[in-house]
């Protein structure tokens, strides 16, 4: 796949470079280059990492719904009253679209600004450094979400001591961190590495039109970058600030300078 994406971008690019085809080259002995592939690596991390926390703040968003209907509405317990089933839905549909935004204009701008600002050849190199360690990252998660959700299974059955066990309750995190891993995380990288695909094959001759010329173009591509850079920065920034904090008699932060909220 790493292959097939390097030819497909070489021949976009010679096609854009024209007679300069000859130029062309991935070799990571180039510094700007190999920052390519270094950028495109963590990219990868970056993008897993929001979308485990997302997973999280959406769950403790939950949690705290699932609680105050249970102390709003005592006849829960005892099937005398009905949860209002549709007040979680609304949580997991409005936390579905808003925590994607982060993790959709990482996959956007990062091509955007490694290619503007470092040029054709590490934009190429990016998208193979993203490849490569995507394709580790999802058969890590894939495997590591599945061995812990299996092992609560495991002990569920009767091994090590059963339900209520101090087994028991490790598998019970673990899955916690599992469930993520193989639903989430994993599934998405490769979305992940076909919009990155996409974005950089689209750009590519602009990139390559603005790298040779005049200062003008210079100036321009730099301005690009930045704007890419600052987006995903407030983007991040944002979506860090964004936490849900439970604490023990249930009351939530939003974010951890402001006091608690008693619902």
């Amino acid at each position: 796949m790493v292959e097939e994406v390097r030819n497909l971008f070489r021949t976009t690019v010679e096609t854009a470079l024209g007679s300069a085809a000859g130029s062309f080259s991935l070799s990571v002995d180039r510094p700007n280059v190999l920052l390519g592939v270094i950028i495109g690596a963590a990219v990868v991390f970056m993008f897993c990492s929001l979308l485990i926390r997302a997973v999280g703040r959406a769950a403790q968003r939950v949690v705290i719904e699932v609680r105050n209907q249970f102390r709003d509405h005592p006849g829960i317990m005892d099937y005398t009253e009905k949860p209002e089933y549709g007040r979680v839905v609304d949580i997991c549909t409005r936390d579905s679209l808003r925590e994607l935004a982060t993790p959709g204009l990482l996959a956007i701008l990062a091509p955007l600004a490694v290619g503007f600002a470092f040029g054709y050849a590490p934009l190429g190199a990016y998208l193979v450094g993203a490849i490569a360690a995507g394709v580790l990252m999802a058969v890590f998660l894939a495997n590591a979400g599945g061995a812990w959700d299996n092992a609560k299974k495991l002990v569920e059955d009767g091994h090590h001591g059963g339900k209520g066990s101090t087994a028991h309750e490790a598998t019970v995190i673990g899955d916690t961190v599992g469930d993520p891993f193989k639903d989430t995380a994993g599934p998405a990288i490769n979305p992940l590495i076909k919009v990155m695909n996409l974005v950089s094959l689209l750009i590519a001759s602009a990139i390559v039109g603005l790298s040779v010329g005049k200062d003008e173009n210079d100036v321009l591509r730099i301005v690009i970058a930045l704007v890419a850079v600052a987006i995903i920065t407030v983007a991040v920034v944002v979506s860090k600030r964004r936490e849900v904090a439970i604490t023990d008699d249930g009351d939530t932060t939003d974010t951890p300078s402001v006091a608690p909220r008693h619902a």
